[in-house]
């Protein structure tokens, strides 16, 4: 494999240490309302590996997804530069499931165009997207020109 290669994707064996990951920290998933115990590994751009699982609520809307709390580790440990190379999503209830749009927005934020976002299939198996195939029109903040009257001076 080529450096380019290696730079396209990761290893299946790569994938599959994070599908692992993800599986064994759904174990931990809090989902007393639905029982749909969903977990994340991340590997971030620096070869650090982060995990979240979801944690419910019974204010739905509360909830926490296993993505976004991956997410919110790896800020919280390694600060907000951080950047996703791939990230495997499991769930022990062997159903097929995406990321929600909230989600997919927050795996955008920290995302390269090259990060592989792995999600499982009906039949267990993993389903490889980018960002941009996942959230094609993401929202993107562009920095705000400063009000008529707020401009400083140099």
């Amino acid at each position: 494999m080529s450096q380019n290669e290696s730079h396209r994707g990761i290893s299946p064996e790569q994938r599959d240490q994070l599908h692992h990951l993800a599986r064994q920290v759904a174990e931990n998933a809090y989902a007393p309302y639905s029982q749909f115990r969903v977990g994340a590994a991340i590997l971030l751009e620096d070869g650090k590996t982060v995990t979240g699982c979801n944690v419910e609520n019974a204010s739905y809307r509360l909830t926490t997804c296993a993505e976004q709390s991956a997410i919110a580790s790896a800020v919280a440990l390694y600060g907000p530069s951080i950047r996703i190379r791939a990230i495997v999503i499991a769930n022990l209830n062997h159903a097929a499931s995406q990321p929600c749009g909230a989600c997919r927005q927050t795996i955008h934020e920290f995302s390269s165009p090259q990060t592989e976002v792995f999600f499982p299939d009906a039949d267990d198996s993993l389903t490889r997207a980018t960002p941009a195939d996942l959230l094609p029109y993401a929202f993107i903040l562009k920095e705000p020109s400063p009000a008529p009257g707020n401009r400083s001076t140099p």
